[in-house]
């Protein structure tokens, strides 16, 4: 089901794109962490944003 609103749209997109991911485990963690929630691990890359191919 497509989100049709842009309020929604862009909340939707916002919390599944806008965050780190590390690269020791593989976690989601918010922009603003430093080191990673699960192992504690500081090498965090930003989730790649490109739609399509």
């Amino acid at each position: 089901m497509p989100i049709t609103d842009p309020d929604k749209k862009y909340i939707a997109a916002h919390s599944l794109l806008y965050v780190n991911i590390c690269r020791k485990c593989g976690a989601r963690n918010p922009l603003n962490n430093k080191k990673c929630r699960n192992c504690r691990s500081s090498s965090l890359r930003p989730k790649k944003r490109e739609i399509g191919k």
